[in-house]
């Protein structure tokens, strides 16, 4: 029992599940600097190159509910063992391709280790630290993921530019490859649960449900990213289309005997909210990437060194913020850290909105130190309260769930917020818009935003059992 209860707290253990959260956003983020070399050196468009990290996207997006199912049906850790494999196997590829289309369906492939690299972590926690610090676990993965989004762009921009494009994929390889030994040595081997009656019904994969969640999520993606690969239809038929196979989805899960997604799980009050919380948080998350570096470099007119240096400010508070929130949600419990988290988000949006045009930089600056907090706060709080009630045969499920969701408001995120932006831009081009314009338009997608912070404070005030109050309590 000793032995158990030391390894239930193994730092190094801990650390392997780090390691690999780490990894999967380094996947993301090293990347997006590398497209210009691409571009030039595979004499490739702009909108052929963004492939490189858009199948990185649309590949984990797919796969991260599969890769926690099949966590559940063969094993946490024998996924993400295998997980670390096909990343580590597809970085080697994409390091070595010999034509974009070969980068291409390498990353894709790369995304899919990747949907496990996020996935399982979480699902791994309750094996590895005691209830009692779930959060700060949360709040440490919240914290690696971070430090991955920021040190992508620098890491791969010394690497593309003091060698290649194909060190940066090359790194991944090493680091992937380090990442599996930590992993393979540290995470324990838990004993096997005792078979049950309808254990052989319980191993059966639902094939059906997965291939239309899959088509389900890769319309819904392609119509997002707003691009298109080959003769795809455009926007307003790929939308129809991703509701069509949900709807489908949803018939072919509730007559299933072993549903990819039970039912029930999303007639479950607390966690169809906390999903529904998480959508709506990476949303309003994403509009500051993507929406952010507009604003800096019309607006406040800033060269790309500063816009790279202002945008590093979010992921370095989150990395820093991270572990504290874990510990804050330990001790004061899920449901009032994630109000508080919420809270914070929705000042610092509204300080996002107003603060920048009235003191510039310094105001965007602040803006993001108060925000990125609350996003910390509430990630850690909402992602132990699912975690810490989940059924043991359900962890893989949920965890994956969690990352769907989130990854799904990324998508959202890109593609409404940008699109508000636009609009309250007008016609014009961007580069001949006069910076008051600009400003304002930025005014009305940050109000905006806060608004979708506000419905999420309501749904987790209003859709969350009240017994749900602590990790504790669970």
């Amino acid at each position: 029992m000793k032995l158990i209860d030391r390894m239930k707290t193994s730092p190094p253990a801990l650390t392997a599940l780090a390691g690999s959260m780490l990894l999967s956003s380094l996947g993301v983020s090293i990347a997006t600097v590398a497209l210009p070399a691409l571009a030039r050196d595979f004499s490739a468009s702009v909108s052929d190159a963004r492939w490189v990290v858009l199948a990185y996207l649309v590949s984990a997006t797919v796969a991260i509910v599969l890769a926690g199912r099949f966590g559940d049906l063969f094993g946490h850790r024998r996924v993400l063992v295998a997980g670390l494999v096909v990343f580590t196997a597809a970085s080697v590829l994409c390091a070595a391709a010999p034509t974009l289309a070969i980068l291409i369906a390498g990353r894709a492939v790369q995304g899919m280790g990747g949907a496990i690299l996020m996935a399982l972590p979480v699902s791994l926690i309750r094996e590895t630290v005691p209830k009692e610090r779930t959060g700060s676990a949360m709040g440490l993965l919240g914290t690696m993921s971070a430090i991955g989004t920021a040190l992508g762009p620098s890491v791969g921009g010394m690497l593309v530019s003091g060698l290649s494009w194909r060190a940066a994929f090359a790194a991944l390889a090493a680091a992937g490859v380090l990442a599996l030994g930590v992993a393979i040595v540290t995470i324990p081997r838990t004993a096997a649960a005792a078979p049950r009656p309808d254990a052989r019904m319980d191993a059966r994969m639902d094939w059906p449900g997965a291939a239309l969640l899959a088509a389900t999520l890769i319309l819904y993606a392609l119509a997002t990213a707003g691009g298109k690969a080959g003769p795809m239809p455009g926007t307003t038929l790929l939308l129809p289309a991703a509701a069509l196979a949900l709807a489908l989805f949803v018939i072919v899960e509730a007559r299933s005997a072993v549903p990819l997604v039970p039912v029930s799980i999303l007639r479950d009050r607390a966690t169809a909210t906390a999903l529904a919380t998480s959508l709506l948080v990476a949303t309003v998350m994403m509009s500051t990437l993507v929406v952010g570096p507009f604003y800096l470099a019309f607006g406040l007119g800033l060269d790309e060194a500063l816009v790279g240096l202002v945008m590093a400010v979010g992921p370095v508070t989150a990395a820093v913020s991270g572990i504290v929130a874990g510990r804050v949600t330990d001790r004061f419990g899920t449901r009032p850290v994630l109000a508080a988290g919420l809270v914070e988000m929705i000042l610092g949006l509204v300080c996002l909105a107003f603060l920048p045009r009235l003191v510039g930089v310094a105001g965007y600056v602040a803006s993001l130190i108060v925000l990125t907090p609350g996003f910390q706060l509430f990630l850690a709080a909402n992602n132990t309260s699912v975690m810490a009630a989940a059924r043991n045969e359900q962890r893989g499920l949920l965890s994956g769930l969690l990352g769907l969701s989130r990854n799904l408001g990324f998508m959202s995120g890109a593609s409404v917020m940008a699109t508000l932006f636009a609009t309250a831009l007008g016609p014009k081009d961007l580069a001949a818009t006069a910076p008051a314009t600009v400003a304002g338009a930025f005014t009305t997608t940050f109000l905006f935003a806060a608004g979708l912070s506000l419905m999420a404070l309501a749904l987790a005030f209003f859709g969350r059992p009240a017994a749900q109050e602590s990790v504790e309590a669970a």
